[in-house]
């Protein structure tokens, strides 16, 4: 039976999902949730698809998750792929974790700020300081993988599926990859990786097709 992903581009936390289900390879085919205009606070989505109103959705069967890193998760244990091994396992999630919290939280917001909020409800003394955070994120990471090619053991797992969610985006929210080096060579190299799609390849909706 073949998975479905209920996602749209622009979301990163859409993208962890669908790159863990894309690079794992397993059978999956996204399904597009018109976020912008309003698909996920529709009645209609909060019955049938995720009554905390959000996407990524998963759809396995009888099986349904929301979440990117219970989704991910998921993925690792159907397919035997990105969890880590023994105590790695453990790293992984940490890294998970501290993404949700530090980076994509962030990263998310801010480029929603910028880019997907009319101009008049954006507040630059906001986007200021959820780009501080952010730097003092990206310096964590970028430390983290000088001397490192994944950020946890020799090979990808959910820490680096979930921790790139928003960083092949295009639209401007304070990242610069040729500012961070080693975050730069990390997302090099894991687009290299066999089946690898930048979002905008791998899911419906982007920006374009609102006519931005």
């Amino acid at each position: 039976m073949t998975i479905q992903l209920h996602c749209f581009g622009e979301s990163g936390n859409s993208y962890k999902a669908a790159l863990a289900l894309q690079l794992s390879g397993l059978d999956w085919e996204p399904v597009f949730v018109d976020f912008f205009n309003g698909a996920t606070r529709s009645p209609e989505f909060r019955t049938g698809i995720n009554d905390m109103g959000e996407a990524p959705v998963m759809v396995d069967g009888d099986i349904k998750l929301s979440q990117s890193g219970v989704i991910q998760q998921y993925v690792s244990d159907k397919s035997g792929k990105f969890a880590g091994e023994g105590a790695e396992k453990y790293e992984v999630m940490r890294w998970v974790l501290w993404d949700n919290h530090k980076l994509s939280s962030m990263a998310g917001m801010t480029r929603f700020l910028i880019n997907f909020l009319p101009e008049q409800h954006c507040n630059p003394d906001v986007i200021a300081f959820s780009q501080g955070r952010l730097k003092a994120a990206y310096t964590v990471l970028d430390s983290h993988l000088k001397g490192r090619d994944w950020i946890v053991g020799n090979g990808v797992t959910n820490a680096d599926l979930s921790c790139c969610g928003y960083l092949y985006y295009p639209e401007p929210f304070g990242f610069d990859r040729t500012d961070w080096p080693h975050i730069d060579a990390w997302l090099t190299r894991l687009s290299e990786q066999p089946g690898w799609k930048h979002p905008y390849d791998l899911m419906p909706g982007r920006p374009s097709d609102r006519g931005l």
